[in-house]
């Protein structure tokens, strides 16, 4: 994405722990520009105590929402009441929904079926529908450098490395030419939208040429572009 494209963020804070909250910024802003940074939870309750240490110094703007019925999440309805107002005026290209509850999957689908691109972020235990309905989801552990799970067994949205390698060799089978090779590139950008939680730092790298390369199930050569800055790099299945 260019990075000028303005994104609103939305914090739940009754499901996301404050120490992810740089973690949280610093990868949005390689999307763009935070025009919107809001969050969410009754700031009576002494739990909230975290967050209010950080709120002023990342200036997010808290929305109070107190906790009318128990067992009810509040929040929620504060969240979606909120998202639909921004979308509505028309100030942002995409969202940033912060929380680990499945309770904003719809959210997430209509903000996509009005052409805003979505951006989930929540912890391991995020259920599959909210992570299948962002257009991206990146989990949060991995994003604070908590360590990789390539070893890990797959479990709902989390991939496995068996998982990814069976599926890229499948994009490469329908994009490539006649000689097998495609674009890494392409074929990466692919994969992320099959897999919205595919992210090469869940394995322990930092680009995605070396995680391919680790698979052990693919060729990889590079070329110079035409200005010379930077290499294109191409990618087939081994016979």
């Amino acid at each position: 994405m260019n990075e000028d494209k303005r994104f609103a963020v939305l914090i739940d804070a009754d499901n996301v722990s404050a120490k992810y909250i740089k973690s949280i910024l610093d990868e949005l802003s390689n999307d763009g520009i935070i025009t919107y940074k809001r969050i969410y939870g009754d700031w009576t309750k002494s739990e909230m105590s975290p967050w209010k240490a950080v709120l002023l110094n990342y200036s997010i703007t808290p929305i109070q929402q107190y906790s009318y019925t128990t067992g009810k999440n509040a929040t929620d309805s504060a969240m979606i009441i909120d998202a639909m107002d921004i979308l509505y005026g028309g100030n942002v290209d995409g969202f940033c929904i912060v929380s680990s509850d499945s309770d904003f999957t719809r959210l997430a689908a209509r903000l996509r079926e009005s052409g805003k691109y979505v951006i989930g972020m929540g912890e391991k235990k995020t259920p599959n529908p909210f992570i299948a309905a962002c257009n991206r989801f990146l989990y949060l552990e991995v994003l604070s450098g908590e360590g990789s799970r390539d070893k890990a067994p797959e479990n709902e949205g989390q991939l496995s490395a068996d998982t990814v390698r069976k599926a890229f060799a499948t994009i490469l089978s329908e994009i490539s030419d006649d000689d097998g090779w495609a674009s890494l590139s392409q074929a990466g950008n692919i994969l992320t939208k099959r897999f919205p939680s595919f992210d090469v730092r869940s394995f322990g790298f930092m680009k995605l040429t070396p995680f391919i390369k680790s698979l052990g199930a693919f060729e990889i050569y590079s070329v110079p572009s035409e200005n010379g800055n930077v290499r294109v790099v191409y990618v087939r299945n081994k016979s």
